[in-house]
């Protein structure tokens, strides 16, 4: 009979089970990597309102979008990417609000160019019909 004890199975399979939950937990531990694409998607909603003159017409919520990227980058350099990565979701909203509100704004004066200028062609349209009376 063979006296020396052998390793059972299953504490081996329970070992390599705990030291796998030990790596992952490491593995969630870690800095997560820097929000690069959340940065570039800010930047260019902000290049986008700066095109669109919303700096005219939007001042306060472009402005809101200029430092919602720089306190992402901020965060950025501070290790605290989960908070980088809001702020550029953040500044990435308050770009495209900018934009948004300036093409209402927009649309709006031609909107009301149009009007007058219809106004303008049915007076003129009714002093020419009452000419040939």
């Amino acid at each position: 009979m063979n006296t020396t004890p052998q390793p059972r199975r299953g504490s081996r399979l329970r070992a390599a089970i705990g030291f796998t939950g030990v790596l992952a937990l490491f593995g969630c531990a870690s800095t997560p990597p820097a929000p690069t694409a959340s940065l570039q998607e800010a930047r260019h909603a902000i290049a986008t309102a700066d095109q669109a003159e919303a700096g005219r017409y939007a001042p306060g919520d472009l402005s809101d979008a200029r430092a919602n990227l720089a306190s992402a980058e901020s965060a950025v350099t501070a290790n605290s990417m989960i908070t980088a990565q809001r702020l550029a979701q953040e500044s990435t909203a308050d770009a495209e609000l900018a934009t948004a509100k300036t093409a209402d704004i927009k649309a709006n004066a031609v909107n009301d160019e149009m009007k007058h200028s219809t106004a303008t062609l049915s007076d003129e349209m009714q002093r020419n019909s009452g000419d040939t009376q």
